[in-house]
């Protein structure tokens, strides 16, 4: 390896990738921006490429970048695996992280970090609470939780905390096998049966609203609000009941035929999902850990596509 690059080039890079933002990362780091863009620099000179691209939209990899981000991300999660152990995270120590999950994360993404963090640090014990993104995010204002990963909600209920964006997910509009609506499915007919909707805790309300007003549909006379997972798929196999949820919590019983997604356009519903802390927050290794296994997920079910 080239002596000239030291850790801090590597931190940095990984860093700036996984927020998307020379600020944030420079945040993350308690570091300057000038301080994390000269390590970006001094990187880029050594290995004679550019590694990102700056946008609108935040920094982007180059091809260059993503050969490199490979390697340095394997790198750095292979030394905190060893500090961890030094640090605390043996089996036998009892540190705790304390996590809020929508449900369409708890359904897609957190049964698989769970593993991700069993086999990084299995001292480290996740207490994992699911529920709406006004709960989740009261108790996460109320230093009742630690972290909480969902969709941006409201400038309102986002007022204190951070969001780092992870990926895109779309609202379903999904049903059982042989609905009759699908027979000719149109978004005008969802009033001629029962309709699972969002509560007004839920991020996704105003989306879904959104989406009603712009094809002329009124809001649903006969409808059920609820954010249960649990209620929402039973009740949806077991009557007409049409259901709009985020496409994360269903994607599993779509995939295996169990629901059928409405063919309808939801694309106006898509929004982002991301990880939430209180602003200002000091960043810890705990925190560092989950952030770099949600990452490795998201890489590997292709989510990291939808960002």
């Amino acid at each position: 390896m080239d002596r000239r690059i030291k850790l801090r080039h590597l931190q940095a890079f990984v860093e700036i990738v996984r927020c998307r933002s020379l600020k944030r990362a420079a945040e993350g780091l308690h570091l300057t921006q000038p301080a994390i863009s000269r390590a970006l620099s001094e990187l880029e000179e050594i290995v004679g490429a550019a590694l990102l691209v700056r946008g609108r939209a935040g920094v982007t990899l180059t091809p260059q970048g993503e050969l490199l981000h490979n390697f340095a991300q394997a790198s750095l999660t292979s030394l905190e695996q060893g500090l961890a152990g030094l640090r605390g995270f043996a089996p036998e120590t009892d540190t705790s992280l304390r996590i809020g999950a929508l449900p369409s994360v708890a359904a897609r993404l957190l049964p698989q970090v769970v593993l991700e963090i069993a086999s990084v640090a299995p001292g480290l014990r996740l207490n994992i609470i699911d529920g709406s993104h006004l709960h989740l995010t009261r108790l996460l204002n109320d230093k009742e939780l630690d972290m909480v990963i969902g969709r941006m909600g409201e400038p309102e209920a986002m007022r204190g905390l951070s969001f780092t964006q992870l990926y895109m997910e779309e609202v379903a509009i999904v049903v059982r096998p042989g609905h009759p609506i699908l027979n000719a499915p149109d978004l005008r007919r969802i009033g001629d049966w029962p309709v699972i909707y969002p509560p007004h805790s839920a991020a996704i309300r105003p989306i879904v609203r959104r989406l009603l007003i712009s094809q002329g549909v009124a809001l649903p006379h006969n409808r059920i609000e609820s954010v249960s997972v649990g209620f929402g798929r039973a009740h949806v196999l077991g009557s007409d009941a049409i259901w709009f949820i985020s496409a994360g919590v269903v994607a599993r019983e779509i995939a295996e035929g169990q629901l059928v997604r409405l063919p309808v356009d939801t694309s106006a519903t898509r929004g982002a999902v991301g990880l939430m802390m209180r602003a200002g927050d000091p960043d810890t290794t705990e925190r560092r850990l989950f952030a770099q296994a949600i990452d490795r997920v998201i890489r590997r079910l292709g989510l990291a596509r939808n960002v």
